[in-house]
């Protein structure tokens, strides 16, 4: 039987919200296809949510690829729901080269809670999108918010150094790595100690444990006081997350785990739930969702720029413009103001 928010081929988006608040899955996947599909009613489809969203939590998990996150995700899915919390997780993928699609090996790894009502599991491809991130993923979030999710989950592909644009995503960032891959001399350079509210060494039975968690809180001793993030916006332009603080710094936790055993878990949820209580004694708990928002509108309207300046310059307009700054007659800045006085037009 045809679902009812499908009528005559088309989607009717409220009764479609209105089935994802209800918890039904297919109506949640439905409204994330659409987002990610880029549907021409996505301006719709967001006033329908906005009034159902902000109440969240969105926990980003980020590493190198090889650390264990989706192992770590879906432990932590397990003993979220040994709380009674209903849990969300958008775990990005890399893109098949093949279809675009994602390859879905995140969500392989968590199928012992695919029969849970309780929980909601997409994985995303990436398609091209660096960052760490899927293009629609701050949307999903926003779906997955207002489907009654209290925690969610956004796991990324693995990083690398500097991409880090979870951050602009998650009220706690937890980065996990592992012994005997070299975390250590990479938690040092620029980006990795900035981004997180928690690290997490996972597989904490293998050997060089103990001097990877010392290095870490060494490192993390000597960055307490003032810290600020740098990552990326949801779009990949450059946003600044500023964590300086009138009172006492949040010092981030170093926490074990072996996440295979579910050995650290619980040290793991005990850790997220004090970031979480240390940003409501400090008034910060709204840090995230203005983050998000800020970050969100930001992308949409360069989007909505970009898509002007295609249509109304068009692409012989911006060739002879390359061509006019190859040949030094203009300069780029000069060439992008044309461009600009036309849109503004």
């Amino acid at each position: 039987m045809r679902p009812r928010w499908v009528a005559c081929g088309a989607v009717d988006l409220e009764q479609l919200v209105a089935a994802a608040r209800e918890g039904t899955p297919r109506a949640v996947a439905r409204l994330i296809s659409l987002v990610e599909d880029g549907s021409p009613r996505l301006r719709e489809l967001a006033a329908a949510l906005a009034p159902h969203t902000g109440h969240a939590r969105v926990v980003g998990l980020t590493g190198a690829p090889g650390v264990g996150k989706s192992t770590t995700t879906s432990a932590l899915v397990g003993a979220l729901r040994a709380d009674g919390r209903r849990v969300g997780v958008l775990a990005v993928d890399p893109s098949s080269p093949f279809s675009g699609g994602a390859l879905l090996g995140d969500r392989v790894r968590m199928g012992e809670h695919a029969t849970d009502p309780g929980v909601f599991i997409r994985s995303m491809a990436t398609r091209g999108h660096l960052g760490g991130l899927a293009a629609a993923t701050p949307q999903a979030l926003r779906v997955l918010d207002a489907a009654g999710c209290d925690v969610v989950l956004v796991e990324t592909v693995g990083v690398g150094q500097s991409e880090v644009e979870v951050v602009a995503l998650a009220d706690t960032t937890v980065v996990l790595l592992a012994p005997g891959m070299g975390d250590g001399v990479q938690a040092a350079k620029a980006g990795i100690l900035e981004v997180g509210d928690v690290f997490v060494v996972n597989k904490a039975d293998r050997d060089g444990a103990d001097a990877t968690v010392r290095e870490l809180r060494h490192m993390v001793s000597l960055g307490h006081g003032t810290r600020s993030s740098q990552g990326s916006t949801p779009m990949g332009e450059p946003a600044h997350r500023d964590r300086e603080l009138a009172g006492p710094a949040w010092r981030p936790p170093v926490v074990r785990t072996v996440a295979s055993s579910g050995q650290g878990i619980e040290d793991l949820v005990g850790a997220l739930d004090d970031h979480r209580a240390w940003m409501a004694d400090h008034g910060r708990l709204g840090d995230g969702p203005r983050q998000r928002a800020r970050a969100e509108i930001e992308a949409i309207a360069l989007a909505d720029l970009r898509a002007r300046i295609r249509d109304l310059a068009g692409a012989a307009a911006l060739g002879e413009l390359a061509e006019r700054v190859v040949a030094g007659e203009l300069d780029p800045y000069a060439a992008a103001d044309e461009i600009v006085s036309s849109v503004r037009g």
